[in-house]
């Protein structure tokens, strides 16, 4: 792929609808220029322009080629404003706090919309997790895509929004997102779904990536397995189990009304080896270095998000302009 040349195939035919109505038509991010799919309430005066810039680093929109490349040798954010939690080869991940991080999951809400047809919400970020998923090098660590969550969810959704940047799709990184956000939901010890309802090419990819968990269970049961055993392992719901295995046919019932787990070893052997033959990465446990969020109450009555195991402490609230320190407690590592 030509990173300095936009490519006709980052924008899909089922958004040629929008172009009229569009007027960012690309964005620069990096080395590449992207064709964007839907317009973004970006401010009017950078709307006005056909190319957006964008820092990859702190996700700063920027009018101009030559302000862009200013921006660039002054930038002092070489990775997102978290904690790294999860690092594999050049595979990094951060969190971001919405509340302590505003402006930054602001710009990257506002990026996300260009890409997403159904995202609504820019500047409410507060509520919000943000997993920054990254490529390392020597130059520091480069934007690829995210997916969030909300930090209190009643239905205990694990994921509300994910989105993968056209540059960077075709290599399984949609997929390791969604990976990430289960891990995330078993070191949590509770079951999670991503927020309902999705959209017709998002259930397409959750069913396609719950049918190779569940297969992957099944092929690694010696004897019985139950759908609390297939919960408890893969973080899913008892519904989206259930659904699943019905889906595949692989639930049936007795002559005596009891149900019953039906199905060919060699059927899920071979499905889970053309998998396996794309290649994609996915989520390794052993390389996540997390704990849980918790909800506090002060004794102002205000919701703190405090970690897992720490006492709550009040917050200092972030200047409206203030852009994303670098110097934060972890650092990725060099390799």
């Amino acid at each position: 792929m030509n990173k300095s040349n936009p490519s006709a195939s980052y924008r899909p035919h089922h958004h040629q609808s929008d172009a009229p109505e569009q007027k960012i038509h690309q964005i620069r991010i990096g080395d590449y220029l992207i064709d964007t799919w839907y317009n973004a309430p970006y401010p009017e005066e950078y709307s006005k322009r056909p190319i957006l810039y964008i820092c990859e680093y702190c996700l700063k929109y920027i009018k101009s080629e030559y302000t862009a490349n200013r921006h660039k040798l002054k930038c002092m954010v070489k990775y997102p404003p978290g904690d790294e939690i999860y690092r594999d080869g050049i595979v990094s991940i951060f969190e971001v706090d919405g509340r302590k991080n505003k402006i930054y999951c602001q710009n990257l809400c506002l990026l996300a919309k260009m890409f997403l047809d159904h995202k609504t919400l820019y500047y409410d970020v507060e509520p919000f997790l943000f997993y920054i998923m990254t490529e390392v090098d020597s130059e520091g660590c480069h934007f690829v895509g995210y997916f969030s969550k909300e930090k209190r969810s009643l239905l205990d959704y694990n994921l509300s929004c994910i989105m993968t940047l056209p540059s960077h799709q075709r290599k399984g990184y949609g997929n390791l997102l969604v990976d990430i956000s289960y891990l995330l939901s078993r070191k949590e010890g509770k079951p999670g779904s991503p927020e309902k309802p999705l959209s017709d090419l998002g259930m397409l990819s959750y069913r396609a990536y719950w049918k190779t968990c569940i297969f992957r269970q099944l092929l690694q049961a010696k004897d019985f397995i139950s759908i609390q055993d297939l919960s408890s392992k893969t973080g899913m719901t008892f519904d989206d189990v259930i659904a699943t295995l019905q889906l595949n046919h692989l639930l049936r019932k007795d002559e005596h009304g009891q149900y019953f787990l039906d199905f060919d070893e060699a059927l899920i052997k071979h499905h889970l080896d053309r998998v396996d033959a794309k290649g994609y990465p996915y989520a390794q446990p052993e390389k996540l270095t997390w704990a849980p969020f918790l909800i506090a109450k002060t004794a102002l009555g205000m919701l703190n998000v405090v970690r897992d195991g720490s006492s709550p402490t009040t917050a200092t609230a972030q200047k409206e302009n203030e852009l994303p320190a670098p110097n934060k407690k972890k650092s990725p590592r060099r390799k």
